[in-house]
């Protein structure tokens, strides 16, 4: 159950969710910055218990007034995940489809290049991911905490790169 539940929050809650950060843009004519295809540095990352994903590559699309999340990952025991959700950055739940960690995601922005993500399974908050874009607009960080089903603390850091 631990590898399991590993592969899939490693993944997850690490920052292919993140990337729903609220980049608020200040000309409505310019695109979000996040729009785009963003692949994971793994060298880069680190998973505390771990194990790390392989590789995740996340396509972010505009979605009416918020963002589309495709999420195409390998994880740490080379298992294959697609999973997807679409969310305002409004704080309020969403559906997460094809991810069995979570059923809901919530989406805060906190300011132009920092956010806040919330995973939820039945209803209940596992973890928080913080969100940070880079100056230049081609670097996400995300760190996520919580606690893992077995009690064991979780402090993940993803760095994705803008493709």
């Amino acid at each position: 159950m631990r590898a399991t539940w590993t592969r899939h929050v490693g993944i997850a809650l690490t920052g292919i969710c993140a990337l729903a950060l609220g980049v608020a843009v200040a000309n409505a004519q310019a695109p979000d910055p996040l729009v785009g295809t963003w692949k994971l540095d793994v060298a880069k990352s680190s998973y505390k218990p771990g194990p790390a994903p392989k590789s995740a590559t996340v396509v972010i699309t505009a979605a009416g007034k918020g963002l589309k999340i495709d999420i195409d990952a390998v994880g740490g025991d080379g298992k294959p995940m697609k999973w997807m959700y679409a969310n305002e950055r409004d704080g309020k739940d969403t559906p997460v489809t094809g991810n069995p960690a979570y059923d809901t995601v919530s989406v805060a922005q906190i300011s132009p290049t920092e956010g806040t993500i919330t995973y939820k399974k039945g209803g209940k908050a596992i973890a928080t991911a913080k969100t940070s874009l880079s100056k230049d607009g081609k670097t996400l960080t995300v760190t996520t905490t919580g606690t893992d089903p077995m009690g064991q603390a979780m402090n993940n850091v993803a760095l994705y790169t803008k493709q």
